[in-house]
């Protein structure tokens, strides 16, 4: 199964070794998954208590947060210590800039953070009562579409080291509003092909560490869902 995850891409992580004794099981990767995400929240709620560090905490964790990955994404058996940190990380630079956003729109962090869970459980519901399939079409299609996010990001960013900015990206008007919605729509979608891996892999009977590894994939996602619902938010309130 392809994904646009680059953590849940390779496809030989998930390979169980003759020396492995344990198996990745639903039920410890959904544990995992759990921790991270506690990890992240309580580190988030402690960045947000100290807006004094703001400017210091937001390129500490989305630096660190980037090495983590990095290092778990290249050396899948690291995760059980690389996905704690790289939750961590998260938690300090999502923290701080989510309180930089309420600071200005009073409401948007908790509101953000209830949608973001509130897409993950719908999503969660479509993929296992097979309301949407996972097909070689769609899987395609999340992924190209991905790809063409990413690279608007990487233009947008080169055109902010000169002094520019990609047109509409940031507006509060409709069509500004209307891009946002679509990536949005993308990064939902990006969760079903992270159910339809995990579900594989499980199958398959991947090593244990990978309930680590697909733990942090999935954080991977739900961080990108999270802050284009900021962004979302924040151009619906700048109207």
């Amino acid at each position: 199964m392809d994904t646009s995850n680059p953590l849940l891409r390779r496809t030989d992580a998930f390979s169980l070794s003759g020396e492995e004794v344990r198996t990745m099981t639903f039920p410890g990767m959904v544990n995992k998954t759990g921790i991270l995400l506690l990890l992240c929240f309580v580190t988030g709620i402690i960045s947000w208590s100290q807006p004094e560090l703001r400017g210091i905490l937001i390129p500490v964790g989305l630096i660190g947060g980037l090495i983590a990955c990095m290092v778990g994404m290249f050396k899948p058996a690291s995760t059980p210590i690389s996905a704690p940190i790289y939750a961590v990380m998260e938690g300090l630079c999502l923290g701080a800039l989510s309180q930089m956003f309420n600071q200005r729109y009073p409401g948007i962090a908790v509101n953000a953070l209830l949608l973001t869970f509130g897409v993950l459980a719908l999503m969660l519901v479509l993929y296992t009562n097979r309301i949407i399939r996972v097909t070689d079409r769609l899987t395609k299609g999340i992924m190209v579409a991905t790809g063409a996010i990413c690279l608007l990001y990487f233009v947008n960013m080169i055109m902010n080291l000169f002094g520019a900015n990609m047109p509409y990206l940031h507006d509060s008007g409709p069509v500004g509003i209307g891009i946002s919605l679509v990536i949005v729509g993308i990064a939902a979608f990006n969760l079903l092909l992270d159910f339809a891996v995990i579900e594989t892999s499980v199958r398959r009977r991947a090593p244990a560490y990978m309930e680590w590894y697909c733990g942090m994939a999935l954080l991977v996602t739900l961080v990108w869902l999270y802050l284009e619902i900021l962004r979302l938010l924040s151009k619906m309130n700048r109207r």
